[in-house]
C-alpha cells in the first residue's frame, strides 16, 4: 500500500471471513470523495492504474456484453479536453466572462488521473435494457474507488453541463448509443474534509408486505 495521510491497514493474511468482512466494512467506510482540486501528486503508477482498471472487471455484467468502456485521459491531452469545456460553456452562456471560462478550462487539469466512463445503452428492444447498462458501469466505478481507496489513493466522480456536448461527444468518439457518465479522479488527497454522516438502513430499506 502506498504510505499516506490516511491508510488503511492491510488486508488480513489468514482466510478468516470475520476478519477478511471486517477488512471489507473498513474499506467500504473509508471510501470518501476527495474534489479533484484537492487530489495532487503522487498519483497511482502505471501498475497500480492497471489494478484500479482490472477492479472494473469484477462488475456484474449480465450477457457479458461489457457495456462501459473507460477513456485515459493523459497529461499531452488536457489541453483538448479543456477546449472542449470552455467552448460548452460558450455554448451554453455565449455572454460567459473570460474568468468563468478560465475556470471551466481548469477543470481540465485537476488531478494525476482523470478518465471518462462511458455506458453503451444499447436499443430500447433489448434484452439487457439501458438501466442494467448503468448498474453494471455504476458497480465498475465503486470497484475502481475501493481499489483506489485500498491503495491509499482518493478519488471523485465529476459530470457536469459539458458532458451531453457534441464537442465533448467528438472528442470521445462516442457513438449514436453511447452515453457519457462521469469522470473518475484520482490521486492524492492533498485536503480531506470530516467523513458526512452515513445513512442508516432504515432510511433506505422496506419490506414488501405479505398482505395485497
Amino acid at each position: 500500500m502506498v504510505q499516506g495521510m490516511d491508510v488503511l491497514p492491510p488486508p488480513p493474511a489468514t482466510a478468516d471471513p470475520a476478519a477478511s468482512a471486517q477488512w471489507a466494512w473498513a474499506l467500504i467506510q473509508h471510501r470518501q470523495t476527495i474534489l479533484p482540486r484537492r487530489l495532487g501528486d503522487p498519483g497511482p503508477d502505471e501498475e497500480q492504474v492497471a489494478m484500479i482498471l482490472q477492479a472494473a472487471a469484477a462488475a456484474p455484467d449480465h450477457g457479458e456484453l461489457l457495456p462501459w468502456r473507460f477513456v485515459a485521459i493523459p497529461a499531452a491531452a488536457r489541453e483538448r479536453l479543456a477546449a472542449v469545456f470552455a467552448a460548452a460553456l460558450l455554448e451554453r452562456d455565449p455572454a460567459a466572462a473570460a474568468e468563468q471560462v478560465a475556470r471551466a478550462r481548469e477543470k481540465a487539469f485537476r488531478a494525476p488521473v482523470l478518465m471518462l466512463a462511458v455506458v453503451r445503452l444499447g436499443r430500447p428492444d433489448d434484452e439487457v435494457p439501458a438501466a442494467e447498462r448503468l448498474l453494471s458501469a455504476g458497480c465498475a466505478i465503486q470497484n475502481m474507488l475501493l481499489m483506489a481507496t485500498a491503495l491509499g489513493y482518493g478519488s471523485a466522480l465529476t459530470s457536469g453541463k459539458a458532458l451531453p456536448s457534441p464537442g465533448l461527444r467528438r472528442l470521445f468518439g462516442l457513438r449514436d448509443d453511447e452515453q457519457a457518465v462521469c469522470f473518475v479522479s484520482i490521486g492524492t488527497a492533498v485536503k480531506r474534509k470530516p467523513g458526512r454522516q452515513r445513512p442508516q438502513p432504515g432510511q433506505f430499506v422496506s419490506t414488501l408486505s405479505a398482505e395485497p
